[in-house]
C-alpha cells in the first residue's frame, strides 16, 4: 500500500491568483499554455485526473494541498468528490484579518484536514500571535494537524513564470514548530522535507514532542548544504529519533502532464528497504502512519 502525504493541487484559482500577480493580461489558461502543462479545468476535473492518476500507480490514498491563500473551496470540492481518496490540506496566511475564521471553516464546514503555514512566505513569524491565533483554531477541531513549511523554501513555478519569491528563511525554524507543539500536544504537527535543510532542528523538534511528525517529500536536494549527506543517512537518522511511526512518505508532485512522480518514491523505497528495517515498519512509512492521522470515513461533524 502507497499513501502520498505531499501533492499540490493545482487548480484553476491557483493559476489564476499567478497571472493576477504577474498582471499583463495573463489567466490561468495562458499560464498553462505557456508552462506546458495540462489546463485544470474544474476543481472536480482536476480531482478525477487525479485520482485516475493514483489508481494508474497504484496509490491508494493521497493528501492534496491548496496552494494558494484562498483556495480552500478548490480542494474541498475534490475531497468530497473522492472523499476515501483524497486528504485536504490548505494553505493559511496568518496575517490575514480573517485568518482564524477561515481555519475554523476549512477544518469543519469543508470537512479539510491540514492547515499548511508558510512562515517564510508569508513574513509571520512562529511565535507571532497571529500564528497562535490560527493554531488555536486548528487545535479547536478533533482530528485536525498543522504543517510547517521549515528550511529552504523553493517555487518552481514562480520562477518559471519570472515571479519573485521575496521569502524570509529565517521564519522557518522547526525549533518554532517544536514551541508550539509542547503547547498543543493534541495536535499533530508535520514538518515537510525532512525540515529542508534544517535537518538537525527538525530533528531536535521531533525528539522533544512525540506530537511531531516529518514527511520525507521531493527530492530533497537541501541534502547539498550538508557535505556528504546522504538520503540513506537521513532517513537512519530521521527513524533513530523520530521512529517509524512520525515519518510519512511523500512525492511533491504537483502538475499534469508529469503526474505522480514515481522516481521520488522508487528511490526513497530502495533507501529505506537498504536499511533492513522490518516490513511493517517501512509499511508505517509508506501508508500507515498517513491512514493512522487521517483515517477514512464518513464527513466528520463540525
Amino acid at each position: 500500500m502507497i499513501d502520498d502525504a505531499h501533492c499540490h493541487f493545482f487548480s484553476t484559482a491557483f493559476f489564476a491568483a499567478l497571472a493576477k500577480q504577474r498582471g499583463g493580461g495573463d489567466d490561468a489558461a495562458s499560464l498553462c499554455r505557456e508552462l506546458q502543462w495540462e489546463d485544470p479545468g474544474p476543481a472536480e476535473a482536476l480531482a478525477d485526473r487525479w485520482v485516475r492518476e493514483l489508481d494508474a500507480q497504484g496509490v491508494a490514498r493521497a493528501a492534496l494541498i491548496a496552494s494558494v491563500p484562498g483556495d480552500e473551496a478548490s480542494v474541498a470540492a475534490a475531497v468530497g468528490r473522492h472523499r476515501s481518496r483524497v486528504v485536504g490540506f490548505f494553505m493559511l496566511d496568518p496575517s490575514a484579518p480573517d485568518a482564524p475564521e477561515r481555519a475554523r471553516r476549512a477544518l469543519t464546514d469543508l470537512q479539510l484536514r491540514v492547515m499548511c503555514l508558510f512562515p517564510a512566505m508569508h513574513h509571520v513569524p512562529l511565535d507571532d500571535d497571529r500564528t497562535l491565533r490560527v493554531v488555536e483554531a486548528a487545535a479547536a477541531i478533533p482530528g485536525a494537524a498543522v504543517f510547517v513549511h521549515c528550511g529552504v523554501l523553493s517555487v518552481g513555478v514562480r520562477k518559471r513564470l519570472g515571479l519573485p519569491s521575496r521569502f524570509d528563511l529565517r521564519l522557518g525554524d522547526p525549533l518554532g514548530v517544536a514551541r508550539l507543539a509542547l503547547a498543543f500536544p493534541q495536535v499533530p504537527f508535520i514538518i515537510p522535507h525532512f525540515g529542508a535543510g534544517l535537518f538537525r532542528e527538525a530533528l531536535m523538534a521531533a525528539d522533544a514532542c512525540a506530537n511531531v511528525h516529518l514527511d520525507t517529500s521531493s527530492s530533497n536536494s537541501w541534502i547539498r548544504y550538508t557535505p556528504g549527506l546522504t538520503l540513506e543517512a537521513v532517513f537512519r537518522s530521521a527513524l533513530a529519533v523520530a521512529g517509524p511511526r512520525r515519518l510519512l512518505f511523500g512525492t511533491d508532485s504537483s502538475f499534469f502532464p508529469r503526474g505522480w512522480q514515481r522516481g521520488i518514491y522508487d528511490e526513497q523505497r530502495a533507501t529505506v528497504e537498504g536499511l533492513g528495517i522490518p516490513d511493517a515498519d517501512a509499511s508505517l512509512v509508506f501508508g500507515g502512519n498517513f491512514d493512522r492521522l487521517f483515517p477514512a470515513g464518513p464527513p466528520r461533524m463540525a
